[in-house]
């Protein structure tokens, strides 16, 4: 963790942003949930950070790059630690219950993605700067009868 904690240091030093006691528990509670979380999930985990406070230096977070925001079908948009401070990955998104999971693709595939997202950038004269993938549809627990 003293690897991470320093990683974000930096990041926020670089936006003029001090790393609070409150943001570096934000961040390892980001860290330990290990997937996208709520922000109501965020404040179950601590009653020394009220949720208005949370909210506050996610923001701050975000805008430093250290926190991703997610947005979801739920009512909550979902939080997680930004790339690179994690390792590159996508989600699965449930339209029922607005649950998110991370997934994985194998390095070849995404190679092939990062290609033809290239191309199609270029051929828009768009600069990408990163790229995520959200793949919506229902987890085991809402699957609709067939």
């Amino acid at each position: 963790m003293g690897e991470l904690h320093a990683a974000v240091a930096r990041r926020l030093e670089r936006h003029d942003h001090r790393y609070t006691r409150r943001r570096r528990h934000l961040v390892e509670t980001l860290a330990r949930a290990a997937r996208p979380v709520t922000l109501p999930q965020i404040a179950t985990h601590s009653d020394e950070l009220p949720q208005s406070s949370a909210y506050r230096n996610l923001e701050v977070l975000e805008r430093c790059g250290v926190v991703s925001r997610i947005a979801g079908t739920a009512d909550h948009a979902h939080f997680e630690l930004a790339e690179p401070l994690v390792e590159h990955h996508h989600h699965l998104v449930c339209v029922a219950c607005g649950s998110l999971e991370d997934v994985h693709l194998d390095q070849e595939l995404e190679t092939l993605v990062d290609a033809e997202l290239a191309q199609a950038a270029a051929a828009a004269g768009f600069t990408p700067t990163h790229h995520s993938l959200d793949l919506h549809g229902f987890c085991q627990d809402c699957e609709p009868e067939q």
